[in-house]
């Protein structure tokens, strides 16, 4: 019995690690396709979620299949919200996270994803969900978090600091020789990366609200995501034909360029959010966020083997720095929501968490 319990402890744990893990790798070889084979950000998001709207047709009406409802799928009101989604969390988010990297690193990417709780706390301030009392410590925990994190962002934008010195075990000589693996940004603007980056991640948040809403409105998860993708993909084009004029960018090889759309199309679409489903009903909602700072060793570590040549220290500890402002917000917000309910008996949120995810711990039926 031990045994397995430890067992039940370890396995999601790892999981999510492995998760984390393999969405740096992903990042890393995205930054290598759009940096040596010269393919447009705007295209590469197009494919990776047309190609993720194909997986999950089948897999949503097999999600779905012991859920029986009345509710008509198609209405005015739901398909209007997916269309936000696809417009925020597609058009907007992946454009610009995606843009932010061929300007960047995919340090930036780990950093300016642990802005999300301090913005989803600002925004709840801006639209008065929640006030700031300074006489309880969990809302004095989330200010900080939050200027903490604030203060990371600023110093990976506008300090960089000293090159990494390069150093590439033997096992990677060959790799690193012949430079598949490395990142090189070519037309790097870090400012800019870091700004794209950041908006990212607050059009992030409000994507958070909107399917938060969603979800509480229509019990049909996994197909309000494979419709919002699908408009998100049909808006991905069009903006991709409007910032790229030649046609040739669209052209897919044989190559790691189509490799790296459709590893990502499948762990982003299937994989990743199968697994955190899974561990949030196995640990609660909240489990799961304790692990995206994760990203942050594991790219300093990939960043001082694969692409010293571009990673520096400053941005290093910036990352480091977001990180511990994410925990300090995520620990505030969590103690706040404790004492809510202790006080009220059940858990009122000031701001929306886990992506289409809080509805599954109460539809046990559609494993």
């Amino acid at each position: 019995m031990a045994v397995k319990v430890a067992i039940g402890d370890m396995l999601p744990c790892t999981s999510m690690i492995i998760i984390e893990a393999c969405t740096i790798f992903l990042t890393i070889m995205a930054s290598t396709v759009m940096s040596k084979l010269r393919m447009s950000s705007f295209v590469f998001v197009v494919y990776t979620n047309a190609l993720s709207f194909i997986f999950l047709i089948p897999f949503s009406i097999l999600f779905h299949r012991n859920n029986r409802t009345e509710e008509p799928l198609f209405t005015f009101p739901l398909v209007l919200r997916a269309f936000f989604l696809g417009l925020v969390g597609v058009t907007i988010a992946q454009n610009l996270a995606f843009a932010g990297l061929s300007y960047s690193s995919p340090i930036v990417a780990c950093g300016a994803a642990n802005m999300i709780p301090a913005f989803s706390y600002i925004i709840a301030i801006i639209l008065r969900k929640i006030r700031s009392d300074w006489k309880r410590q969990e809302s004095i925990v989330r200010v900080i978090g939050s200027l903490i994190s604030i203060m990371g962002i600023l110093g990976m934008t506008f300090y960089k600091g000293p090159v990494v010195k390069q150093y590439s075990p033997s096992f990677l000589h060959l790799a690193t020789s012949s430079h598949l693996f490395i990142f090189t940004s070519t037309h790097e603007n870090w400012v800019l990366g870091c700004f794209l980056f950041a908006s990212a991640s607050f059009a992030l948040v409000i994507w958070n609200i909107i399917q938060a809403g969603t979800s509480k409105k229509h019990p049909h998860v996994m197909k309000i995501t494979c419709l919002y993708t699908l408009f998100g993909t049909i808006q991905s084009a069009l903006l991709a034909l409007f910032m790229e004029k030649d046609l040739t960018v669209w052209r897919l090889k044989l190559d790691m360029e189509l490799l790296v759309i459709v590893l990502t199309a499948i762990f982003g679409s299937l994989i990743r959010s199968n697994v955190q489903i899974w561990c949030s009903r196995l640990k609660g909602p909240s489990y799961i966020l304790f692990f995206k700072p994760v990203g942050v060793p594991v790219a300093s570590t990939c960043g001082c083997v694969l692409f010293a040549a571009t990673f520096h220290y400053g941005s290093m500890l910036s990352a480091c720095i977001c990180g511990l402002g994410y925990y300090t917000t995520l620990w505030g917000q969590l103690k706040e929501d404790e004492t809510m309910k202790n006080k009220k008996g059940n858990v009122t949120t000031s701001d929306e968490r886990v992506p289409l995810l809080e509805e599954q711990e109460e539809e046990d039926s559609q494993v």
